[in-house]
Parts: structure tokens; sequence; C-alpha cells
């Protein structure tokens, strides 16, 4: 099988250095860039829906919150600026990281988030408050991965030397540490680790990283119970994602590779010239994989029904979600964007004016 892709712009007059899509619709993507602006997307459309200023640095970092109208975005100088896309402008600003903010989780109930910073720190932050909560150190280098886990009650981070560790949000203290899970090999992102993933139901945690390879974590006492091992790829794992609760999408430079565990099986790899991807989501029954290259952002797809382990049966597709798309109704983000202004001569045609502003 391959991928084709879909779409391709030029998403920022400077890099692009973060392009996660909207996980729960698969219909929307944020950028951001060397240029300090976040821009929106909508997926299969060429020009940008918003375009959010405000940042005094480049900007590292983004993400969707829970429901998809809220962005947060981090910055070479430390700083974390919520968005609300709805009024298209900053509603939060906050400090506290002494080097670059390079990754970005909500809590899933949406009222906290986590931040992985290069001054080797996790902090969690309460929204509402506008304040830091916790700083958990321990990390010795750059904390360039974090995520929740789906009940709330856990943070991973993963950083560029390999570790990976688990956090008790309530106890606000370290439960379990890896410290070199994913050592070694010059993978995505100069090695470390490149991906973590809390499988949608079950105490289960996949980890991707510059050793090439994903591991799956049994969680269950709250410690790392190493499962397996998949891999190692030629090139390093650059994204991973569940598709359903009973297979794994694991991409690399070149395509993508989907596994189940126990034991680690690998069904069928997917040809994709995406080079640098950095997300994937699911829209429907496709896989959308969001790569950029220097100033240009392309999503690309994988037709599922027809991609073992489902087409054989052996996982099965999560199914249609647009009841579940139909539970967040965003008209500002889902009607048609305005018409594209008139060419620029400066690079990256196509961006809407600049909204929003520092908190």
């Amino acid at each position: 099988g391959h991928a084709f892709r879909l779409q391709e712009s030029a998403a920022h007059t400077g890099r692009v250095h973060s392009a996660p899509l909207g996980r729960e619709s698969g219909g929307v993507l944020v950028t951001g860039g060397e240029d300090r602006k976040v821009n929106l997307w909508g997926v299969g459309r060429p020009h940008a829906i918003l375009s959010l200023a405000g940042h005094q640095s480049a900007v590292d970092a983004v993400t969707f919150g829970p429901g998809e109208g809220r962005v947060l975005s981090g910055a070479a100088g430390g700083t974390v600026k919520e968005f609300d896309l709805d009024a298209a402008r900053a509603t939060r600003t906050l400090s506290g990281h002494r080097a670059n903010c390079l990754a970005l989780a909500y809590h899933p109930f949406g009222e906290f988030f986590a931040s992985g910073s290069a001054d080797c720190n996790l902090k969690v932050w309460d929204l509402r408050a506008k304040a830091c909560i916790h700083t958990y150190k321990g990390h010795e280098r750059e904390v360039g991965c974090v995520r929740f886990s789906p009940d709330g009650r856990w943070v991973a981070s993963g950083s560029r030397d390999g570790a990976v560790r688990l956090w008790d949000l309530t106890a606000g203290r370290l439960l379990s540490s890896v410290p070199a899970a994913h050592s070694g090999g010059g993978g995505a992102a100069g090695g470390g680790v490149s991906g973590l993933e809390f499988h949608p139901s079950e105490y289960l945690l996949a980890t991707a990283g510059g050793d090439r390879c994903v591991r799956f974590w049994d969680l269950e006492t709250g410690a790392f119970r190493p499962i397996e091992a998949a891999g190692p790829e030629a090139t390093g794992v650059r994204a991973i994602a569940f598709v359903g609760a009973g297979a794994l999408a694991a991409a690399t430079q070149d395509g993508a590779k989907f596994w189940t565990w126990e034991p680690a099986t690998m069904h069928e790899y997917v040809d994709a010239g995406w080079g640098k991807v950095h997300d994937l989501a699911l829209r429907d029954d496709r896989l959308l994989g969001c790569a950029f290259h220097s100033s240009f952002v392309g999503v690309w797809v994988v037709d599922l029904p027809r991609v073992a382990p489902f087409r054989s049966g052996a996982a099965e597709l999560p199914g249609l979600r647009a009841s579940r798309a139909e539970l967040h109704p965003r008209p500002s983000v889902d009607v048609e964007p305005a018409p594209p202004p008139p060419p620029v001569p400066a690079p990256g045609p196509g961006l809407g004016p600049a909204a929003g502003g520092a908190a």
C-alpha cells in the first residue's frame, strides 16, 4: 500500500517547528514557526483559517485543547500562550521555563496542561489560576515529549537522552522511570524519545525514539514493565498513534508500519514519501500524517480498510466518527475560510491577517 499527499502549502514565512493535527476531528491542524506565528488550517484546504500573533520569539511547540477550540503554544523564550480560536486571540500568557518550551499537552479535563522544556524540567500548570502548580525535576536532558494518561492521573515525559518518566499528578511525585528506554541512534529530532502514546483504554504505554524502535510498556502497577519492542527500523521512528484499541501506527521518514502487540507483529508497511512526519491522526477510516520541511507543511492520507491488520480483521477500526465531530460544532472554524488575500512579495502567500496579541 501507499499514502497519497492530500495537500502541501507554505505555512510560515520562516521554518516550521511544530505541526500537530487535531486528533478529535482529524479535520484541523495547527502550525508554529520561526516567524513567531501560530496558524490554524483546515485539512484539505490550501489557506490558513487563522494566523495568530503575540509571541516574542519563535514558536517551538503547539497543541490543540479538548474540543479543539483552544490551542497552547510554547516559544523559544520559554513562554506559553493559550489562544481561544473562536475569539482569535491570546487569553493567557504563562512564564516560568528558563529555556525553549519544546512540548505541550492538555490534561484530558482541560483545566490543566503540562509543558516540557530545554531547561530539563516538566511543569504542570493550572489554566484558571494562570500558575505553575508543580515542577517535576529529574530529567538530565531536554524534555521533548509529554502526554497525560486518558484517566488524567498520570503524566509521562520523554527526554533527548532517551529517558522516559511517569509522574503521579495527585501525589506530585515520580512513579517510575527508565533512564535509557530509547538511548542511542540519531533518530528524529536528534535522538532520544520522539513519541509517547497511552493506550485509549488499557494500562499500556507505547514509546518511540532514536534507537529506531517502538517499545510497549505495561503500566498496571504504576511501574514500567517492558512487554516487547518493535523494530529496529532503518531510520528513527518519528511519530506513533494507536488506531483504535488493537493496533499501532509507527511512522518513519519513508512510511508507516502497522503493529499489534503480545506478540509484537508487523502486519503491513505503507510507503509514504512524507519525510519529516510530525504527527498522526485518524479521520473516519483514514490515517492522516502531517509533515513539515522548511516553511512547508504537507498532509498525507492512508486508506486504512485496505491495510492489514484491518483488512484481515486482526484489528478493528474505531469506526466512523462523524457523530463525535458533531458533538463539538465550532462554526467559526468549520465555515469556509475567507478568500485569500492578494499575493504579497514575501514568501508564504495565503496566510490571513495576523490576529490576537499578547494577553
